[in-house]
């Protein structure tokens, strides 16, 4: 409940880290991307509404774009490169795992997204939470070519980062936007899950046939 608090009251708690911490606010940052993409056992950790946020709270001048921008590029493409050779270096034994902290249902849903999409799929899954955290975790297990890995790792962050970042710095000074701000963040989380909902609706219903061909 702590972390949904945090995330759905991001702006505030931000103004308060910024208040509290200074010019350390961009390491807590730079921390917060490359845990949520570098560490397996932090995919609860916020990324796009985050980064929204940032760029919002940028159009007030209390962060600089010029120091923020490459330093969570820099974040977002080293915490999946971390990811990557986690996964390769644990191998399948990674599907012998499930705890609270690492959540085997997890892994095999980026394993299915993974089959699915290839090596886009670590383009695409910086866009759909948990996914995200898993996706090059898996590429490791499955000893994706690294050059090809990192192509996908950088093309894919630059769009993330530049899309939510930017967007909230062009749409955050409309007052629609900063007066709503808490269904803005709510959006952008329905629809950064929406994947995860369809890709689960479709193997249910792919299941539920195969059970059905099974019976006859």
């Amino acid at each position: 409940m702590e972390i949904i608090n945090f995330i759905l009251h991001i702006e505030q708690y931000l103004r308060q880290f910024i208040t509290d911490y200074g010019i350390w606010v961009y390491m807590i940052l730079f921390l917060i991307i490359f845990c949520e993409t570098g560490l397996v056992v932090t995919p609860f950790l916020p990324g796009d509404s985050l980064l929204f946020a940032l760029g919002m709270l940028a159009t007030e001048n209390l962060l600089n774009l010029t120091i923020l921008y490459p330093l969570l590029l820099i974040a977002a493409i080293s915490g999946d490169t971390l990811n990557y050779w986690i996964g390769k270096w644990i191998g399948e034994k990674a599907y012998n795992y499930d705890n609270k902290y690492f959540k085997r249902e997890y892994l095999l849903r980026a394993h299915e997204f993974y089959e699915k999409h290839g090596g886009k799929a670590i383009f695409i899954a910086r866009f759909v939470p948990i996914i995200r955290t898993f996706a090059p975790f898996v590429s490791g297990i499955a000893n994706m070519n690294y050059p090809r890995f990192l192509f996908y790792n950088v093309f894919g962050a630059v769009v993330w980062i530049t899309l939510f970042m930017f967007g909230g710095y062009f749409l955050g000074n409309l007052p629609g936007i900063k007066s709503n701000f808490k269904l803005i963040i709510i959006l952008i989380i329905i629809v950064s899950i929406l994947p995860i909902i369809y890709e689960w609706w479709k193997s249910k219903k792919q299941l539920k046939k195969y059970k059905k061909y099974a019976k006859s």
